[in-house]
């Protein structure tokens, strides 16, 4: 059993202790922290402070950039507005989503709506594109090694995902008030999507539940990426890839005065990819799959649950 969120080199991906660690980790944490994954401070740094700069306006001039009816899909979704399935209490947080950016004929176009850009901060679009397109490419190099995992071909999600409507959040928690309160920064939830890069995680606050229901803290070193699979390839997977309940807890007094960022990537399939168990993870001893379904159906639903829709 693993106690302990194990920690494995981009680099050293492709040898087999890697690949070793990687299913143990997502077998029975569902997570694991990545090294060396070459997304360079140099570039989150100026990305972060342009959404550090966005979040500190006037909440009438953030409102701007809320896409109506979009359910959070682009652009900016205001405080206290997401809210963990299951739970009668809102999120404290705030954020921002950039999404792939598609030709106008392109078919997806029908599933994606347009990215939003902020023309009063310069090199907004371009800088936005440019931290996108680098989680994306990791998140396909992982995506081999899982596909390896599961001993499919080591391309076999790269057309299940070339086009998938992937997201870039950016997160703002701001200070949390001295007043009491049951919501969290994020409520215990499992994420939606394929698999979740998240850098951002350094500050305190974030835990994932372990199969005895303990709390367990994810504190990765500066600069590590903690990687997690969602339910899209938990489902895939029939369960052998664990998507795994985690939070982010409000901070200890001598940090509540402090606003605290993260940027995670949910990276999903094409829209309309059927997520249907892998015959090699189903028989025997495991669990009848679930049925199949949509991806872009999927998400729907999902999104329904937490309230963006």
């Amino acid at each position: 059993m693993i106690g302990k969120i194990p920690s494995i080199s981009l680099l050293e991906l492709d040898e087999p202790r890697s690949i070793e660690r990687l299913s143990g980790a997502f077998e029975q944490l569902g997570f694991v922290i990545m090294t060396d994954h070459n997304i360079s401070q140099a570039l989150i740094d100026p990305f972060l402070g342009m959404f550090k700069q966005f979040f500190g306006w006037p909440e009438q001039d953030k409102l701007r950039f809320r896409l109506a009816q979009a359910g959070g899909a682009r652009g900016y979704t205001p405080f206290g507005v997401e809210t963990a399935k299951g739970s009668d209490h809102v999120d404290l947080k705030e954020f921002w989503h950039i999404g792939r950016e598609l030709g106008a004929e392109h078919p997806y176009r029908v599933y994606m709506p347009p990215n939003l850009w902020i023309d009063a901060i310069e090199g907004f679009r371009s800088l936005c594109l440019e931290v996108f397109e680098a989680f994306d490419r990791v998140g396909r190099q992982i995506l081999r090694a899982i596909a390896r995992v599961l001993q499919l071909d080591h391309d076999f999600f790269e057309d299940k995902v070339d086009a998938g409507n992937s997201i870039l959040r950016v997160i703002h928690y701001p200070p949390v008030p001295a007043s009491p309160t049951q919501s969290l920064r994020a409520g215990a939830h499992e994420d939606i999507n394929v698999i979740t890069l998240l850098l951002g995680a350094e500050e305190p606050g974030l835990q994932i539940r372990s199969r005895a229901g303990d709390w367990l803290p994810v504190n990765p070193e500066a600069g590590s990426m903690v990687v997690n699979v969602g339910d899209m390839l938990q489902r895939l997977s029939n369960g052998v890839l664990r998507s795994t309940s985690h939070r982010v807890v409000n901070p200890a007094s001598d940090r509540a005065s402090s606003s605290r960022y993260a940027m995670p990537f949910f990276l999903h399939f094409n829209p309309d990819f059927l997520i249907e168990a892998l015959p090699s993870c189903c028989g025997v001893g495991r669990p009848l799959p679930s049925p199949p379904m949509l991806a872009d159906d999927y998400l729907q639903e999902r999104l329904r649950e937490i309230r963006l829709k």
